[in-house]
């Protein structure tokens, strides 16, 4: 194989007008997003995500876990909870199954500004997607993500018509008194959507051997 191999060519191409159509889209929503709601890309993502926490299963995550979503490391998603938390759009509170975890919500005025702010994200999305469609190079990338949209909403109706027979609630955790459970000191929290095992009363961390 050669530097100028065809396939390999291909697929740069293809990367590279993967790459723009991306910076394209992220453009277009975190100016929509910060002139609108003052809110970046990603703090409407890091809303979004939290806000779709629940009971069931896997319904609270860890912080790896929203780094990923969000795309951020974990000192950075860290920080990004903790703008938000002194704006009033998240707030943190003891696990109410294990006093040594911290969970992290979304407020009241967070789910406010976030079904504000979500017509607007939707918006700017399909606009930029639309404008890409017109170019050769980016209708072929947008022709799969409107597949994928498609996709989700047959997936949607299917799950719809599963949690007939009885869905999974939704209801936010039982908090204890909050007295008791409102964390003093945000600046010792490593990894404040975390409900686990490994809490360090000593050194305000977790002990997170994988992390």
């Amino acid at each position: 194989m050669t530097a100028t191999d065809p396939s390999m060519t291909a697929l740069a191409n293809s990367w590279s007008a993967l790459s723009l159509l991306h910076g394209r889209i992220e453009n277009r929503i975190e100016s929509a997003l910060q002139s609108g709601h003052e809110l970046s890309v990603r703090e409407y993502s890091l809303l979004d995500v939290l806000n779709r926490q629940h009971d069931g299963e896997g319904g609270h995550l860890q912080m790896r876990q929203v780094a990923d979503a969000v795309v951020l490391s974990q000192s950075a998603t860290t920080r990004l909870v903790t703008r938000l938390e002194d704006r009033g759009l998240l707030s943190r509170y003891l696990c109410p199954t294990d006093r040594r975890g911290i969970y992290t919500d979304v407020t009241a005025a967070g789910r406010n500004l976030l079904e504000e702010a979500r017509p607007t994200h939707n918006t700017a999305l399909r606009e930029a997607l639309d404008e890409a469609a017109a170019e050769p190079v980016l209708a072929p990338l947008v022709d799969a993500i409107r597949q994928l949209q498609d996709g989700d909403r047959t997936d949607a109706a299917g799950a719809r018509r599963d949690a007939d027979g009885g869905a999974t609630s939704r209801r936010r955790p039982p908090r204890a008194d909050l007295s008791e459970q409102r964390v003093r000191s945000r600046g010792r929290v490593s990894s404040p959507l975390v409900c686990r095992e490994g809490w360090s009363a000593g050194t305000g961390f977790f002990d997170d051997p994988g992390g």
